[in-house]
Parts: structure tokens; sequence; C-alpha cells
């Protein structure tokens, strides 16, 4: 099959990484794969290489000073969508930015939600209120997701679940890896990991409040966020969670985007990681923090307890935050590590193309001779 896999930006955000994880696993098994992006910036490659046998398009989009949040969406999707040019059997998107740009194209495109968002900028919630309504099909990476887009939309999603790369954050954990691990608790002692950078979704108040009375038991352990690229505007919640940093008297250590080649050994090193997401499709970086052995403390949702079982520790309250990372701590945490790795490793990125291929071809086959696709499997009313 042809297939156009298409994303919204070159960053490490959870959708791109899945995007060029599930894109190689379908080139592997002999597909013919192009991933589309735009190029923020002067961005003209991915984070990290890309395999040979998945062809990159890679969008250029400009920066422009003063430029608000849906006025970008909007220029997002006209540019991704004037220079959109594929004829791909499937096009696939895996976010509502992309998945405008090919609907604006006026091309039959398929949509994965992580998850429902839930916007106030009219840009973004009209982008976002499309890419879910107007795809010829719909998936989800969990059940949980599946039954909130039903009960929201009246359209249910099939669900495939993610990938893992569970192998590359184990070895992480390994006796080969430790100069690697060193360097990181050297230069940050011992530390608790949040992903993702400091967002509203990511629950990153909650997290620092919990820390803070984790560090009166623990007064040299450490707060770190990796990650935080992003194409939205979060500098209000960035000055409150600063402000109330600085009441609390902790200063939090902020990496930034981390080297893809580095980012495993970082989690593997740390004591903990803080998934305290209040919004979640399936967790990919609390599996491959499982994967490399480290204790999960996670915010009890829905999704959460579809994925993980009892492989996580949970938590919902800044009290409860604090009392996990605490036992984490103080114990070996009352999580069974290998049932973690075990489950880390059931989650492999062949299985998920594999699974993407059947619903491929089921797909294919509901199209007409026109090109316009019928009523598809994952959509029902």
């Amino acid at each position: 099959m042809h297939i156009a896999l298409l994303t919204y930006s070159t960053k490490p955000r959870g959708g791109v990484v899945h995007t060029l994880a599930l894109a190689e696993a379908l080139a592997a098994r002999g597909n013919d794969v192009e991933v589309w992006t735009l190029g923020r910036g002067a961005d003209t490659a991915f984070f990290r290489p890309v395999r040979p046998e998945v062809r990159v398009r890679v969008v250029p989009f400009a920066a422009r000073d003063g430029e608000g949040v849906g006025e970008r969406i909007e220029r997002s999707i006209d540019v991704m969508s004037a220079a959109l040019d594929t004829d791909a059997d499937v096009v696939h998107a895996q976010d509502c930015i992309s998945a405008n740009a090919a609907l604006r194209r006026g091309i039959p495109v398929l949509r994965t939600v992580h998850h429902l968002d839930a916007f106030t900028t009219p840009q973004l919630v009209a982008c976002h209120d499309r890419a879910v309504r107007e795809p010829v099909a719909l998936l989800s990476v969990s059940a949980a997701v599946s039954a909130e887009v039903e009960g929201l939309y009246g359209l249910r999603p099939h669900v495939i679940p993610n990938g893992v790369d569970a192998s590359r954050f184990a070895a992480a954990a390994g006796p080969d890896a430790a100069p690697a691990r060193d360097r990181w608790t050297s230069e940050l002692g011992d530390y608790v990991l949040a992903l993702g950078g400091i967002e509203p979704r990511k629950g990153s108040i909650d997290l620092l409040e919990g820390f803070a009375r984790v560090r009166v038991s623990h007064p040299d352990l450490r707060l770190v966020f990796g990650g935080g690229e992003t194409l939205f505007d979060y500098r209000d919640y960035r000055a409150a969670f600063d402000a109330r940093a600085a009441e609390l008297g902790i200063v939090p250590t902020v990496l930034g985007t981390v080297d893809d080649d580095a980012l495993p050994s970082l989690v593997a090193a740390a004591r903990v990681l803080g998934f305290v997401s209040t919004k979640e499709g399936f967790g990919l970086a609390a599996m491959e923090a499982l994967a490399a052995g480290t204790t999960v403390v996670a915010r009890d949702l829905p999704v959460i307890r579809e994925v993980f079982g009892d492989a996580v520790l949970y938590a919902s309250t800044p009290e409860e935050i604090a009392f996990r990372i605490g036992s984490a701590l103080t114990e070996s945490g009352d999580v069974d590590r290998d049932a973690g790795r075990r489950l880390a490793r059931a989650h492999t990125w062949d299985a998920a193309a594999r699974a993407h291929e059947a619903f491929y071809r089921g797909l294919i086959g509901q199209t007409s001779s026109s090109g316009t696709a019928a009523h598809a499997p994952a959509r029902t009313r």
C-alpha cells in the first residue's frame, strides 16, 4: 500500500513520535510510506533521523512575530493544505491541523484521535471539531478515548493501541548504559522527571504542589521537566507555575527539548516519572518509563486504568501525588517492575502496523470508484 501519514510538527510531541514510529514499522513491512509535516521556523527535518525507507516531506512554515494562536492555526492549515500533493491509497492524519489540511484540499482522510481537548480559541475549537466529524474514519489508541468520542460525537473510533520501543528504554537501564545514566545523576542528583513541558494538560502545577510536600522529607530531591515544544501559547500557565514555585521555594530544572539519543537514559536514571496529565490517549511516555524499570506515578484516569492496570501508582490530588512519590522513594513502590516491563514489551510497533494495515485494507475496500470513501467500520452513530 501507498500510505501518507500526516502530522503538524517536527518536534518530539507524542503524536509526532507515534507518527514516525508507525511510519517506520509500516515501511519495514513493505509498504510505500511518506510522512508530511510542517517545518516551523528553520526546521527542515524531524527531531530524530527517520529510516530511509520512509519519504519525509517537510513543508516550510515561517515564524511570524506577534501572531496569535488562532491565526497560527489557520495559517498552519492553509500552508499544509496548499503543499499537500499525494496519490496515496490511504491518507492518515494524527492531529486536527493536518486532518483539516487534507479536508480543505478535498482529500478523504483517516484520523487518529489521540485524546479530546477543550479549547477556547475559536479557530482551534473549529479545527478540533471538524477533524472529528468529517474524516472518512476514526481511530483511537485506547477504548476510553473511543468511548469519549462516541459520547460527544456519536462516532466510535476503532481502537489500535500504541506501540512502544521497549527494547530501547530497557537497554538504557542495563549495565552497558550505566555511564549515560551516571551523567544525568551527576548533573541532577536524585530527581522526579516529567516529560512534555509545563502545560495545563500535563498537570504541571499539581505535580509541583505534590513535589513540594515530598521535598520536606527529601530535601535533596529535584523536579526536572524535559520536552515541551508546542504550537500553543501557555505563557499564562507558565507564569502561574513559576509564581507558585517561587512561593514554595522550589527551583525546577527545565531541560527543554532533550536529544532523542539521550532521552532513554534520562528516563532510566529518574527515581520517579510524574505522569499526572489531565488528558491522555494512551500514555506512551509512561510505558517507556516502565520499559526502563522506572516507577510511574500517574493520574487516576479511566484511560490509564485501561492501559496500565496495576503497573503504575495512581494519584489525583497533590496530597496523593506526594504520598505516591514518597512511597516510590522510600520503598520499591508497591508495583511489580517486571510486570511493567512485560506490559511495555507487549505493545510493539510491528503489531500496531499490522493492525493499521488491516484497517487500511478495509477502508480501501469501502471506497467507491469515484474515490469517495463510504462509511468505515470505525464510525457508528
